[in-house]
């Protein structure tokens, strides 16, 4: 058994297409048409069979108050793996990305956390 399929719940699925695919470098992997919104997934560019992150519509009524209660208390949504978490922090912020955390090392595990634009805070990592 693997994951085959995650989620993070975005506020607007164009915006976060183009934050996740033109500043954290992700690519399309499958979009197709439902009503007004879109099953709309990414991948990794070294993963193009891995696993797909669903950029989900946060329509549902249960979504907006987790969503702002996780940004309040600092919580990330989704944690992404990086080679290296200071050098990611310092690409991302030249392109105008917010952190929350900046690199923030722990032991063997170096952090920090960003927000996606479209209502979530997501965690970058690298463990040695």
């Amino acid at each position: 058994m693997r994951i085959h399929l995650t989620s993070v719940f975005v506020d607007d699925q164009d915006k976060a297409l183009s934050f996740y695919t033109g500043v954290l470098g992700f690519v399309k992997k499958t979009e197709v048409p439902l009503g007004e919104d879109r099953w709309l997934t990414v991948v990794s560019p070294e993963a193009p069979d891995g696993t797909e992150l669903l950029l989900e519509p946060d329509g549902h009524p249960a979504v907006k108050p987790y969503k702002t209660a996780l940004v309040e208390d600092g919580i990330p949504a989704a944690s992404f793996a990086v080679d290296d978490v200071r050098a990611e922090f310092e690409r991302l912020s030249g392109l105008g990305v917010r952190f929350t955390q900046e690199p923030l090392a722990m032991g063997t595990v170096t952090t920090a956390v960003l927000d996606d634009t479209c209502g979530n805070l997501i965690q970058i990592v690298h463990s040695e």
